[in-house]
């Protein structure tokens, strides 16, 4: 009987014949297909329910000790060129494909009534197969090559999902900045790529490591050209995972539906570019300064994210900045040398941020029913509290996650953040400190957000609030949002079931990577299983494990006292005593100031000049030569009468003028024979 290995090329195959059948029956009988809903979600549900069960007998084969499985066939030769595609299934692709499906399985549920009334259900629906097979496809790739085909497809889709309500001005520019942010990316990549080729004649992971290696033995290929190629294609994962400088898309992309931002911004795409770097560990192990600049960079991106979402008001991006800030760490621990880690981390993080932006879906879609469905209004927190008494489901859920984020023992994401800065302390000490103080963050801008969302008073119904929210924002309360009578209540049960759902491994799933028997590090690598065991030391976990917890809640005690009991109006004294610093992380580091000035306006203004040069430059030149032809054409036809005679008086003339040049000048000397 043949192992489910061999059928592996199914769990990306399934979502996209869906998708092509429902995008085809869209295209082609658009009114028709749109009525049949429920078929559209039955079949698509179906076809990410069939993968779902695939993944998950994948992962079973390889915790049951199964050999890898790779299949190629030749998509490309000329002479000695082969190009390979097919699939691989190994352990770090069987966690990744059943994390995938399973996030998607729960987020199509979800969208089902979260999406209910929306007049593009079906696209919507579509779309979201569309980008499962994408993001499938890309885990399963056995070479940098195919991955990037599907890298570039799963962005494409991100764009078609954030610009989903493109008839929003703002979820429009959210689209356009995402995509052009990750063409930056991309386009570094996709040199990083072609040049590792030419360095090695390979495309393969572990042939790349290895070609590049001799190279540079060989003398044929300098340190500086191959540090190079490992920057360029890391710029790849910067954009995809959201790391500065390229992080700045992320929080814009919130304008898309929530649960968009569930599977592609918490769970899924954003994870593509930490996986692609575990799949290049072995070309990036031999470079330690590439390790120490990944880290470098995720360290700030993690402190960025955590202290920018400080001061946000809006839920949704509250939450993007910590997706920011999460992958800073998973970076981290990528730049340490420590891929098992920060997969690790990767997994724990998609189970409880994806639940955390449900649980703000929920939230949202409540909300509308009471101050409407202008963004600016129902995502505000400033108008939520209460919401706890009206929606125990949704509250108890996000505080589950709220307290696995902030690495509370013993759920899910203390286990891997603990493991992450116990890494970082071995290697880099000073970015141990950061990330460390970042934890801290974590916990406080958490429960700031949980406390102003689900305690206290309901404030949503204050119509002088309403107005200068709006008015700050550039809008004018009108009368839809004044009569607004709905009643917060809890959300259906195709919302609250993946909350439940997703609340479980929240709380448990850490349990299989304790330090002293890591059952997720026996899986990826269990050599290093073995060592982690063998050198395990409760003198050395114990002292930064308390050290995290502590500062995890002074935290959450900072919290409770300012936004719960109340004691300390901590936003305005904040604002009033340290004015810079408030302005500085409230305008989000000025990074998107930066970038309009610099980039937008910069290249705006360089199109206007090259504009101009072509237009009285080019076009003079051209403009002139047309004149000029023009011109002696006119003069010229005067000539031609037809008169032999005149034709003659013409050569005499010439001949005449050119005897009395060389007059003037002298005969000139031939040289000798």
């Amino acid at each position: 009987m043949p192992s489910v290995s061999e059928i592996a090329w199914l769990i990306p195959v399934l979502p996209l014949i869906g998708a092509v059948l429902t995008g085809l029956g869209l295209i082609g009988f658009n009114r028709e297909i749109n009525q049949l809903r429920k078929p559209v979600a039955i079949t698509l549900l179906s076809c990410i329910g069939i993968s779902t069960v695939l993944s998950y007998a994948v992962l079973l084969e390889q915790l049951s000790g199964s050999p890898p499985v790779e299949h190629l066939f030749v998509w490309a030769s000329a002479g000695n060129f082969v190009l390979p595609m097919g699939y691989v299934v190994d352990p770090l692709g069987a966690v990744m494909l059943s994390l995938v499906t399973s996030i998607a399985l729960l987020v199509m549920i979800y969208s089902h009534g979260y999406m209910a009334h929306d007049k593009g259900y079906v696209r919507f629906f579509t779309y979201l197969a569309l980008f499962s097979s994408s993001m499938l496809g890309l885990i399963v790739s056995p070479n940098l090559l195919e991955i990037y085909v599907f890298w570039e497809l799963v962005g494409m889709c991100s764009y078609l999902l954030v610009g989903f309500w493109y008839d929003r001005e703002g979820a429009a520019h959210a689209a356009q900045k995402a995509f052009v942010v990750n063409r930056v990316g991309d386009f570094g990549l996709l040199l990083g790529i072609l040049g590792l080729f030419w360095a090695t004649q390979s495309f393969d992971f572990e042939g790349i490591a290895n070609g590049l290696s001799n190279s540079i033995a060989e003398g044929s290929v300098p340190t500086w050209a191959a540090l190079t190629l490992c920057l360029l294609v890391f710029m790849g994962p910067m954009a995809k995972s959201a790391q500065f400088p390229l992080h700045v898309w992320l929080p814009d992309a919130m304008e898309g539906p929530t649960p968009i931002s569930a599977l592609i911004h918490a769970a899924t795409m954003v994870a593509a570019g930490v996986f692609l770097v575990a799949r290049l560990e072995p070309l990036y192990s031999q470079f330690p300064i590439v390790g120490l600049v990944i880290a470098i960079v995720g360290t700030i991106t993690c402190f960025l994210g955590a202290s920018i979402a400080l001061t946000q008001m809006d839920l949704k991006k509250g939450l993007a900045y910590s997706t920011v800030s999460q992958l800073g760490y998973m970076m981290l621990a990528m730049g340490c040398g420590a891929p098992i880690a920060g997969m690790f981390h990767l997994v724990t993080h998609a189970c409880f941020k994806a639940m955390l932006f449900l649980g703000s879906g929920s939230v949202i879609h409540a909300m509308e029913d009471v101050v409407g469905h202008e963004p600016v209004l129902a995502q505000d927190m400033r108008l939520m509290g209460g919401l706890r008494k009206k929606m125990p489901i949704t509250a108890i859920t996000f505080l589950i996650g709220c307290i696995a984020i902030s690495g509370i023992p013993p759920l899910a994401g203390f286990w891997s953040k603990d493991e992450i800065l116990g890494q970082a302390f071995n290697s880099f000490p000073l970015l141990w400190f950061v990330g460390f103080l970042t934890a801290g963050m974590t916990a406080f801008y958490m429960f700031r957000l949980y406390f102003l969302t689900f305690e206290g008073d309901f404030r949503g119904e204050d119509s002088e609030l309403q107005n200068e929210l709006l008015t700050a924002a550039g809008k004018v309360l009108e009368e839809e949002h004044q009569n607004h009578s709905g009643d917060l209540h809890e959300s259906p049960w195709s919302m609250s079931y993946p909350l439940i759902v997703l609340a479980i491994p929240s709380i448990l799933i850490g349990l299989i990577g304790v330090p002293w028997n890591s059952q997720f590090a026996a899986l990826l690598s269990p050599q290093e299983a073995l060592e982690m065991a063998e050198n395990f030391s409760w003198k050395e976990f114990l002292p930064l494990a308390l050290a995290s917890v502590s500062i995890s809640s002074l935290g959450i005690g900072i919290a409770f006292s300012a936004y719960y009991l109340k004691r300390l109006d901590l936003g305005k004294v904040f604002a009033e005593r340290f004015k810079p610093i408030n302005n500085f992380l409230s305008n989000k580091w000025y990074l998107d100031d930066i970038n309009e000035k610099l980039f937008v306006k910069g290249s705006r203004k360089l199109a206007r000049e090259v504009l101009e040069v072509d237009a009285k430059v080019v076009d003079g030149v051209v403009n002139l030569t047309g004149l000029l032809t023009l011109g002696s054409g006119e003069g010229l036809k005067y000539f031609e009468t037809g008169r032999a005679q005149f034709y003659a008086l013409i050569v005499f003339g010439g001949v005449i003028a050119l005897v009395a040049l060389f007059g003037v000048l002298g005969t000139p000397t031939l040289p000798p024979v």
